[in-house]
C-alpha cells in the first residue's frame, strides 16, 4: 500500500513524473507577455528608423550590410596558406596584418572556398542568429521561460542593439565577436560540474586569446572546468601546428605578443586601458609601469567583482565581467570587441521586470540607458577623410570616442567603454557587500508537476 510519504520518497510516483526540463517551472515570465513583447516591438521599429537617421542602411559604404571587410582578410588569410604563403609575413588584402591564431586560418577556409558575396551575406545572418541565441541563453541563465512572447522580445532586443556600436561594428566589418560570445556564453553558463565545462571557452581562446582570462576566473572559483578550458585551449593550437607547422611556430614564438600588428596604441577605437592612456597622453608608447599597474587593479577588480556575483549565484553576470575584464586589459580593444555589453544590458531589463521594489526598477533602467548610451553609435559625418587604409569623399564615423573636439573630455570619450566596465564592477562589490543576503527580485515559487494517483493507490 502505498501512502503519500512513500510517493515522495526517491523512486516513488512523484520523482518519476518530475522532467528536469518541463516539470520543474522557470523561476520568471515577463509580466504581462503579449503587451511587454509588443512594446519592445515597438521600440525596435523605432530603433531601425533612428539608425536609418544616425547611418542610413542603404549608404553605399558605410550602411550596415555594405562593407566586411574584417570577414574578407580572415577569408584572404585562409587562401593565403593554400597557395603557400606566410599568414604573418605582409599584409593581408594590402591593408592589414592577419592577427589572430593559425587554427583561425583553417577554420575560415569554408568561407575562403565561396565567393566573398556568398561568404558574406552567410557570416551576417548567421551574426544575427548567434545573437539571438546569446539574448535568449541570457534569459534563460536568469530564470526566464522561453516561449514565444520572450523570443519575440529577444528578436526585438536583436533589432535595437544595432543601436550600439560593438554590435553595429561587428556586423558592418563582418567580425567574429559574437560568435565566440556565443560559444562562451552557452559553455560557462551551464551549471558547474556540466560535461567538458569550459572546453568550448578553450577553443575560443585558441581562436583568439582573450577569452583565456576566463580560466583565470575559473581558477579563482575553484572550478573543474578550468582545466578545460585549458585543454580546449591546447588543442586548437595543436590542430594550428598539424594544419599549418610553420606559421604556427612563427605565431607562437613571438608572434602573437606584438600588439602593434593591430594598430598604434593611440586609435581612437581603441577601448582599453593602454588605449586611454595612449589617447589622452597623445602617444603611441604610454608609461609601461603606469599601465601594467592600472590592467593588475582592473583585473584584480574585475575577478573580484565576478567572484561575488558567482557566490550570489549569478553566473551570468560573471561570466559577463570577465568579458568585459578581457576588453578592459587587453592592449587592443576596438570597439565591436565590447559586445559584452549586450548581456548587461539584459541582466539590467531582468531588474527593471523582476525587481520587488519601484526604486530598484528605475535604478536598473537608469543603468540599462547609462550603458546604452556610452556604447550608442553616435554617429560623426565627415568628409573627405582617409581611414581604413583608403580615401573616403564621406564617412559615418561612429562610436563616443569619435567625438574628441573637447580636449578636457578626453579622459571620458576615449575610454568610455572603460569606465562601463569600471562602474559595473565598482557597483557589483558595493551591492554584494553592502547586501550580501539581499534579493532583489521576485521569487517566484517554484513547482513540480504531480501525477493524479492512478487507479488502485491510495489517496490517504
Amino acid at each position: 500500500m502505498h501512502d503519500r510519504e512513500s510517493a515522495l520518497k526517491p523512486g516513488g510516483i512523484v520523482s518519476q513524473v518530475i522532467d528536469s526540463r518541463s516539470a520543474i517551472n522557470p523561476r520568471f515570465r515577463l509580466p504581462r507577455p503579449w503587451l511587454t513583447a509588443g512594446v519592445f516591438v515597438v521600440l525596435a521599429v523605432v530603433s531601425l528608423i533612428v539608425h536609418q537617421w544616425a547611418v542610413p542602411f542603404n549608404d553605399v559604404d558605410w550602411g550596415m550590410f555594405n562593407n566586411g571587410v574584417d570577414l574578407d582578410v580572415y577569408r584572404h588569410g585562409s587562401l593565403s596558406v593554400v597557395d603557400g604563403h606566410r599568414l604573418y609575413e605582409g599584409y593581408v588584402l594590402g591593408i592589414q596584418y592577419y592577427t589572430y591564431t593559425p587554427t583561425s586560418a583553417v577554420i575560415f577556409l569554408p568561407f575562403a572556398a565561396v565567393p566573398f558575396v556568398v561568404a558574406h551575406w552567410t557570416w551576417t545572418v548567421c551574426i544575427f542568429i548567434a545573437l539571438y541565441f546569446c539574448i535568449t541563453l541570457c534569459f534563460r541563465n536568469l530564470g526566464y521561460a522561453i516561449d514565444w512572447p520572450l523570443r519575440i522580445v529577444a528578436m526585438s532586443l536583436v533589432v535595437m542593439s544595432l543601436l550600439l556600436e560593438p554590435v553595429r561594428t561587428t556586423i558592418w566589418f563582418g567580425q567574429i565577436n559574437v560568435f565566440l560570445m556565443l560559444m562562451i556564453l552557452w559553455d560557462l553558463t551551464r551549471p558547474e560540474g556540466s560535461r567538458l565545462r569550459g572546453f568550448t571557452t578553450g577553443i575560443a581562446a585558441g581562436i583568439k586569446l582573450t577569452p583565456l582570462i576566463f580560466a583565470v576566473y575559473l581558477l579563482a572559483v575553484r572550478s573543474r572546468a578550468a582545466k578545460w578550458v585549458v585543454i580546449g585551449f591546447v588543442a586548437t593550437g595543436a590542430i594550428g601546428f598539424l594544419c599549418l607547422p610553420r606559421d604556427s611556430w612563427k605565431y607562437w614564438s613571438g608572434t602573437f605578443l606584438d600588439s602593434q600588428r593591430v594598430g598604434p596604441s593611440n586609435m581612437a577605437g581603441n577601448q582599453s586601458i593602454r588605449g586611454l592612456l595612449a589617447n589622452v597622453g597623445n602617444t603611441t608608447d604610454p608609461n609601461v609601469i603606469l599601465w601594467a599597474a592600472l590592467v593588475l587593479a582592473a583585473l584584480a577588480l574585475g575577478v573580484g567583482a565576478a567572484m561575488l556575483s558567482h557566490r550570489r549565484g549569478n553566473e551570468l553576470l560573471a561570466v559577463t565581467l570577465m568579458g568585459m575584464t578581457a576588453t578592459t586589459v587587453s592592449p587592443m580593444s576596438w570597439g565591436h570587441h565590447w559586445v559584452w555589453v549586450v548581456p548587461l544590458i539584459i541582466i539590467c531589463l531582468h531588474y527593471v521586470l523582476q525587481a520587488r521594489k519601484p526604486a530598484v526598477s528605475v535604478a536598473a533602467l537608469v543603468a540599462a540607458l547609462a550603458v546604452g548610451a556610452g556604447t550608442f553609435l553616435w554617429p560623426r559625418y565627415v568628409v573627405n577623410i582617409a581611414t581604413l587604409g583608403r580615401h573616403w569623399d564621406h564617412a559615418y564615423l561612429t562610436g563616443l570616442f569619435v567625438h574628441n573636439s573637447v580636449t578636457w573630455l578626453h579622459w571620458l570619450v576615449y575610454g568610455s567603454y572603460v569606465w562601463v566596465f569600471l562602474i559595473t564592477a565598482v557597483v557589483t562589490v558595493v551591492i554584494a557587500l553592502r547586501y550580501p543576503d539581499k534579493v532583489a527580485v521576485r521569487q517566484q515559487p517554484e513547482r513540480v508537476a504531480v501525477r493524479q494517483p492512478a487507479e488502485g493507490v491510495s489517496k490517504q
